[in-house]
């Protein structure tokens, strides 16, 4: 299963903006933001039974700006992603 997210940050200026992503309280990724004005497309594996695991996503250090996240979509594997529009997005697996 393979789901992909927009990620994009406000840092602020002269600050180190860190993230994490996280899949089932597991962490995924951790990154250090150093773009401007721009965004990534991220791309996330996951190789599990059918369920529904929560995405999270969090700056590690809050003071560094904010981290914006938008659009996930599966992009292979029987899944969808469920919680669009809520503080609560999980990638079902079925």
């Amino acid at each position: 299963m393979q789901f992909t997210v927009d990620v994009g940050a406000k840092r602020h200026p002269g600050a180190v903006l860190r993230y994490r992503a996280y899949i089932n309280n597991e962490l995924f990724t951790e990154r250090n933001w150093i773009w401007t004005d721009t965004y990534l497309e991220e791309t996330h594996q996951i190789s599990a039974p059918s369920g529904i695991y929560p995405i999270r996503y969090e700056t590690v250090d809050s003071e560094g700006g904010k981290i914006r996240v938008k659009n996930f979509r599966v992009i292979d594997g029987p899944g969808v992603i469920v919680g669009v529009g809520s503080d609560e997005i999980s990638l079902r697996i079925f």
